[in-house]
């Protein structure tokens, strides 16, 4: 049996000419419009669409369809608005990009209070940018800009990467051999302590250790876990070092859990952007979410 969605999502990317248009049309996601349009496709027999670079053209079968249900879906959505209670309008569905640790550090504990819908994507940053200027996504928080004329990036923060260490680790040690000078018996020294990192991003280590002794890290981690708020925890409750971004250990540094044992003989920091595109029928929506974001951080 066909779903009556489909033939609404064929005659929103009719009138839109685009998958992104028909989902903001629909409120509904791009991936959500493709799986529409090819279910329908696939029962009728046909295609309805030529898909192009920047638009969709419709076939002349996809002509000749839009005519067959152009009229009766009008009266059906008609219909639908007249018994439909006067008070009652669609509830708008954000989609937003950021890593992990950001969404928990930040955006987690508000996400109930916020007058809308909201899906939270995590993955790397070239990938957000990506899905960002296809529609995909409404917002992103990234460290990254992209080239994208679509695309509007707004600074409104920084991270600073930091070494950190959990409140037993020997920083009197540490700061006597910074002192001295001499990088290569820190470099040992450090060496020998136990070092925290995660499966999936390894760079915050590989950029400051370039940085402070110019060569890349030529050891790994003696524990890895899952992502950077885990590093965190275990290091509130015992020793070890790790790399990371000095935000997400705010809180166990005030509270004497971590500490900050060394910034760098350079201070290496990222500027934080919201990322949106500039033609957006979400910007309400999404202006509550960065006064979130600075008010957090």
């Amino acid at each position: 049996m066909v779903n009556l969605e489909w033939y609404r999502t064929f005659k929103a990317i009719y009138s839109t000419g685009t998958l992104t248009g028909a989902a903001q049309t629909l409120f509904i996601s791009q991936p959500g419009v493709s799986l529409h349009l090819s279910s329908l496709e696939s029962y009728v027999g046909y295609k309805l669409f030529d898909r192009t670079a920047r638009k969709m053209i419709p076939t002349e079968r996809g002509k000749v369809f839009y005519n067959a249900i152009i009229e009766p879906l009008i009266k059906l959505e008609e219909a639908e608005k007249n018994f439909q209670k006067s008070t009652e309008k669609q509830t708008p569905t954000i989609s937003v990009g950021m890593c992990f640790e950001t969404f928990q550090i930040t955006l987690e504990q508000y996400i109930s209070t916020l007058p809308f819908n909201v899906i939270i994507q995590f993955g790397q940053y070239p990938e957000m940018l990506e899905n960002l200027e296809k529609g995909i996504l409404d917002l992103i928080i990234t460290p990254q800009k992209g080239t994208s004329s679509e695309i509007d990036h707004e600074a409104f923060s920084s991270e600073t990467i930091v070494m950190v260490g959990g409140n037993e680790i020997d920083n009197e040690t540490f700061n006597s051999l910074l002192a001295e000078g001499d990088l290569d018996v820190l470099e040992a020294w450090l060496k020998q302590q136990k070092w925290y990192g995660t499966t999936g991003d390894m760079e915050h280590l590989r950029r400051f250790w370039q940085l402070n002794f110019n060569k890349y890290p030529d050891f790994r981690p003696n524990y890895i876990v899952p992502n950077l708020n885990s590093i965190v925890r275990c290091l509130s409750s015992g020793k070890g070092l790790a790399i990371i971004p000095d935000f997400l250990c705010k809180k166990e540094v005030e509270s004497g859990l971590v500490k900050i044992l060394w910034k760098g003989k350079i201070e290496l920091t990222n500027t934080l952007y919201f990322g949106t595109k500039k033609k957006t029928m979400y910007t309400s929506e999404t202006d509550v979410i960065k006064k979130l974001f600075r008010d957090v951080m």
